[in-house]
């Protein structure tokens, strides 16, 4: 494939990957993210039980569970009045960001070295 096309495949990669970067790029939901998988509850986590192991407090777990259930990342099941939070186990949203990720490491190991550096 021609590198053009290579280059606006892989922008188009980025674009659509905009939502799962911004989720995963933000302090407290990495946090919430290994709370989540360190709770080890394959059948989802409250938002109460988040936030008593972190420093956020209830409305702000569910607002970045809200963002991270937009990206693809969590989703949630209801029982009765309670929500659970779950990892979503097809894991597209994941799958994609690491295709963009080795295509874009793929491009740029193309590119010349401009760094000075004889080698």
């Amino acid at each position: 494939m021609k590198l053009e096309k290579r280059i606006e495949n892989l922008s188009e990669d980025i674009l659509a990957c905009r939502k799962i970067l911004t989720a995963i790029g933000d302090e407290s939901r990495q946090h919430i993210i290994l709370e989540m998988i360190k709770s080890g509850n394959c059948s989802g986590i409250r938002v109460g039980d988040i936030a008593e192991r972190s420093r956020l407090s209830r409305p702000a777990v569910s607002h970045h569970l809200q963002i991270l259930k937009d990206a693809g990342i969590i989703k949630v099941r209801k029982e009765g009045t309670k929500n659970y939070y779950y990892f979503d186990a097809d894991m597209k949203s994941f799958d994609r960001l690491i295709h963009m990720l080795l295509e874009a490491k793929a491009l740029m190991s193309e590119l010349p070295d401009r760094s000075g550096n004889d080698k």
